[in-house]
């Protein structure tokens, strides 16, 4: 019968768990009434400026006036450009912003308790199965998340990443859930350490390019349309073609270089759990590569960013096709965190699931 304190910590890590995800989906709603809140003050900007344009286009006898829109919509893009690399004490205070911020920063502190108590009562690294995984992984991402916003104002970003979090351990803590075992031989080695906290680092560094690649998407198709209210002259498409929110965030090509820059940073320490999965697995099984799936799918992952990071410095590969790649590259490591550890049948059947 296991003794009282580890039953009693994992009961208490179960329950910060469940409140970290109250409070990340308090988080979500308050960064989403953020974004709702720039829509109306675009929505604004853009009532102004047709005005503009259209008091322009009587003055000047029905000439064209909407390349001035433009021109604004323009200056509007490098204002939040110049936005995204401003210092923490110079960015604009939107409240909405600074609550979810502030939400998620207590969510966050709740979830590393939640983790940390979970590892106190196994009496080791809290990650050796697809539980503590999930559970680790989303504590990182919501880390690299907050550790960014030092550098780049994207609180623009937090709806994506409370709301992926909010899913995420919540399913977990649904689904995943299974009950503290010792751990199996190939387990106790170094590697677990090394090897599977640096896939979830590099995992949550994926999820954020990830979701700067869906809004350079939703961007691009907006910059689009008003590339052709320009050309053909209606200036009042132009002011308002796309979701308000979209008008205050950076262009699609700097949504796509930061998400680039993200991308080669986790290719990097993916990189890294390649090769020290190899070296775990010589060691547990006196073979470097065996061809098990979870060995197979770790490398599919390696080379669908490694062409992502080729295609684009190389090839041209911009704008959609780039944003896509980046997009498939995060879709194969969700299914090789759920599908191949539920379904597949290999050595790597740590799950912990029955």
């Amino acid at each position: 019968m296991p003794d009282a304190t580890p039953f009693d910590l994992d009961s208490i890590s179960v329950l910060l768990v469940w409140t970290a995800i109250a409070i990340y989906a308090l988080a979500f709603i308050a960064y989403t009434v953020d974004l709702s809140r720039r829509g109306a003050v675009a929505a604004d900007a853009k009532d102004a400026a047709a005005k503009v344009a259209r008091e322009r286009e009587l003055v000047t006898a029905g000439g064209y006036a909407g390349g001035s829109s433009v021109d604004e919509l323009r200056a509007q893009e490098s204002a939040s450009e110049a936005a995204l690399n401003a210092p923490v004490g110079r960015r604009e205070r939107f409240v909405w912003a600074r609550i979810g911020t502030a939400l998620t920063v207590l969510g966050f502190l709740f979830h590393v308790g939640g983790d940390v108590t979970r590892g106190l009562a196994a009496g080791r690294v809290p990650w050796s199965n697809m539980y503590e995984f999930a559970l680790t992984g989303t504590m990182l991402i919501v880390a690299v998340y907050l550790g960014v916003l030092f550098r780049y104002d994207l609180r623009f970003l937090g709806t994506f990443i409370t709301g992926l979090v909010v899913v995420l351990l919540g399913g977990t803590a649904i689904w995943f859930y299974t009950d503290i075992v010792p751990l199996m031989d190939p387990l106790k080695s170094v590697w677990l350490v090394i090897h599977v906290f640096v896939a979830s680092l590099s995992t949550a560094i994926f999820a954020l390019a990830f979701g700067l690649s869906v809004l350079q998407l939703m961007q691009a198709r907006r910059e689009r349309k008003v590339a052709v209210a320009a050309t053909a002259e209606d200036s009042a498409t132009a002011v308002k073609t796309g979701p308000g929110f979209l008008r205050t965030l950076p262009s699609a090509d700097a949504l796509e270089s930061l998400a680039y820059r993200f991308a080669i940073i986790g290719f990097i320490f993916w990189t890294f759990t390649l090769i020290a999965g190899s070296i775990w697995a010589n060691d547990a099984w006196g073979r470097y590569w065996g061809f098990d799936t979870k060995e197979v799918w770790t490398f599919v992952i390696w080379v669908l960013y490694a062409g992502y990071i080729h295609a684009r410095a190389t090839r041209g590969w911009r704008g959609s096709r780039s944003a896509w790649l980046s997009i498939i590259g995060f879709t194969a490591v969700l299914f090789n965190f759920t599908i191949v550890n539920m379904f597949f049948k290999g050595l790597h059947a740590y799950s912990g699931l029955n």
